[in-house]
C-alpha cells in the first residue's frame, strides 16, 4: 500500500467526517477498495468499538435533516435504505407520527399559502405533500383546510 492510498479505516474516518453514516452505507461504499477478505470489517468493527459508528446517530442526524421537510414514510425509506435496524427504524416513524400533521401543514403553508381555487389545484397540492411521504389522512385534513387535530 503506498501513502497516495489511504487505508480503509482512513477512508471511513474522512466519510464519517462529512456526516454520520451507517455500517451498511461504510461496507457498500468502501468495498471496493478493501484488498483481502475481512479487512473492511475488521476497520469497520474497529470503528464501531471506538464510538465512531453509532446507529442512533445516524437515526438522529436523518431526522434533523429531513424530518423537517419529508413525512414518514419517506424517512423511514431513508433510514432503511441506511441500513438501520428495523427496531430503530419503528421508533422513530413512531415518533414522527406524532407531529406528522403539524409538518405537513408547515411544508403546505411554506409552499402554497393558501387552499387551491379548484380541484385541479388541490390535486397538485395533494400530490406535492404525498413526494414528500405524508400519509393519505394528514394530506387531506391538510389541504381539505381542516386545520384541527
Amino acid at each position: 500500500m503506498g501513502f497516495d492510498q489511504p487505508s480503509l479505516k482512513g477512508r471511513a474516518l474522512r466519510l464519517l467526517a462529512g456526516r454520520e453514516h451507517s455500517r451498511a452505507e461504510l461496507e457498500r461504499k468502501l468495498k471496493p477498495h478493501e484488498t483481502e477478505p475481512g479487512e473492511l470489517a475488521r476497520a469497520l468493527d474497529e470503528l464501531q468499538a471506538k464510538g465512531f459508528i453509532d446507529e442512533q446517530r445516524v437515526v438522529a442526524s436523518v431526522l434533523h435533516r429531513r424530518a423537517s421537510r419529508l413525512g414518514a414514510s419517506r424517512v423511514k425509506h431513508e433510514l432503511q435504505a441506511k441500513g438501520v435496524s428495523a427496531e430503530a427504524v419503528a421508533t422513530a416513524v413512531a415518533d414522527l407520527q406524532g407531529s406528522e400533521f403539524e409538518r405537513a401543514r408547515e411544508i403546505w403553508r411554506r409552499k402554497f399559502g393558501e387552499p387551491a381555487a379548484d380541484a385541479a389545484g388541490q390535486a397538485k397540492q395533494m400530490r406535492f405533500l404525498a413526494t414528500r411521504g405524508f400519509g393519505g389522512d394528514v394530506i387531506r385534513k391538510v389541504v381539505g383546510g381542516r386545520h384541527e387535530d
